[in-house]
């Protein structure tokens, strides 16, 4: 038996939810979002409605599309892994980009001396 040290394993069906949740944020419910999610991974149009549902939770390789496509399932995923810093590390890394693209742009706009 594994001594517990107090880690919170969440449950399938935690997973199952957290993941629906943010797949209908991210894209909402309907037969466009279904598409969407199954050009991301390569799943049938069953699977992905019983993840849209919280039925069932995506596993392995279709888990990686699904947080490579959709920021909301990488921010699900990393809550769930315990791993909310690297949240705030990417949200950094998406402020630095767009600070970036702004100043970018007010160079392009500001009269040439």
């Amino acid at each position: 038996m594994v001594p517990n040290k107090g880690t919170i394993v969440p449950t399938r069906e935690h997973y199952a939810i957290e993941i629906s949740q943010a797949l209908k944020e991210d894209i909402g419910i309907n037969p466009a979002a279904t598409k969407t999610i199954m050009r991301w991974t390569g799943a049938s149009d069953r699977a992905v409605k019983y993840w849209l549902n919280g039925e069932r939770e995506p596993g392995g390789w279709h888990l990686v599309q699904l947080a490579r496509n959709s920021d909301a399932v990488l921010h699900a995923f990393l809550h769930m892994a315990g791993r909310d810093l690297f949240e705030v590390s990417i949200e950094l890394n998406a402020a630095q980009v767009s600070l970036a693209r702004a100043a970018a742009i007010i160079s392009a706009l500001a009269p040439r001396r």
